[in-house]
Order: C-alpha cells, then structure tokens, then sequence
C-alpha cells in the first residue's frame, strides 16, 4: 500500500483511468457521438488545468506569501530553491491549460465568438460565460507576462540585481492579489452560465 501511495505517477495512472472509466460509462463511447465524447473529455481536462491552476493560485496567496516571512533565514532557500519553483511550473502551465481547453470546449459548441464579443440576449449563459472567459484570460496573461517573469527575478533564476529583486517582489504581489479578486467572479461566471 505504501509503495502505491509513494508513487504519484502511479496515483494519477489510476485517477484517470477511473474517468476514463466514467467518461466510457456516462460520456457517449457507448453509442454516442465524438462531438458529445470530445466534449466531455474538453470539460474534464478543463476542470482539472483549472483546479490546477486557481488551487496553486490561493495556496501561493492563502499559505505560502503569508507564512514566508515567519520561516527562519536557514530555511527560505528550500521554499524558494525547490518548493517555489517546481509550484510555479504547475501554476503557468495550468492557467495555459485551462485557457487553452476552455477556448475548445467554446470553439467546438460554437459560442467562442458569441462569448467573447458578448453577443448573447443580455443577461444571458452566453454573456456570463464571455465575462468568465475574459476574466480567466486576464488572469493567464497576469500569469505568465506579469507574475512569472517577475518571480524568476525573485528566486534568483535569471540575472537580476538586488535592486531589480526588490521592484519585482510588489509586482508580482499585485498581479498574483489581483488574479485572487478576478478568480472569485470569474469562478461564479463560469459555473454559472447555462449553455445547454
């Protein structure tokens, strides 16, 4: 048992095989259409890249930004030499993800231009969608031109001053602090909206 939990890879072998399993079960491999399986499997990843993303967004701002300063000195450089880093790759690759699928799941039901250009009946699904859409897009753009390239001045994974480290260290405060105020919206947006 323990070797099995020890393993992530393994962990997460068995997590999708189980929605796979799911997908098979109540998605359409059993008789209905690519369409309605494609989807299906669009909607599952764009729940996990999101979930993926948004999760390490608050951990970043609920857990690790407020804990950081009570650390005692000897201990930073494990937060910042490892935890920080590998925590920022799953945080940008999420958020491109995410983006990345839902502008799928938007393409393939054929709303992405009715979304994003706010062309539906007021206060409609198609509308709300688009504000969550745009919203996400915002947010994933804060994530990798804003808040990335500023930590990588932070952690000392590109050249940068003392000085560059300090001007880089507020930025990317507020743009992470930002994305926690567009995330809560954006999430009511985006389980809100009532396509189908």
């Amino acid at each position: 048992m323990g070797k099995f939990f020890g393993n992530l890879h393994l962990v997460l072998l068995t997590g999708l095989a189980l929605a796979v399993a799911l997908v098979y079960f109540f998605s359409g491999w059993t008789g209905g259409s690519t369409e309605a399986l494609t989807n299906a499997v669009f909607r599952w990843l764009h729940l996990f890249f999101g979930i993926t993303w948004i999760g390490l967004l608050y951990y970043f701002n609920f857990v690790q930004v407020p804990t950081m300063p009570k650390v005692p000195a000897e201990l930073k450089k494990g937060v910042t030499g490892y935890i920080a880093p590998s925590a920022l790759f799953f945080f940008r690759w999420g958020a491109a993800f995410t983006v990345l699928t839902g502008l799928a799941i938007a393409g393939q039901n054929k709303y992405l231009v009715t979304a994003l250009t706010f062309q539906g009946n007021g206060a409609d699904g198609y509308n709300l969608i688009g504000i969550g859409m745009w919203l996400a897009l915002i947010m994933a753009l804060n994530v990798w031109f804003v808040i990335w390239p500023a930590q990588k001045k932070i952690l000392g994974l590109v050249e940068a001053s003392d000085d560059a480290k300090a001007k880089a260290a507020p930025i990317a405060l507020a743009a992470s602090r930002t994305n926690v105020i567009l995330s809560l919206p954006m999430a009511f947006a985006m389980v809100t909206a009532n396509l189908g």
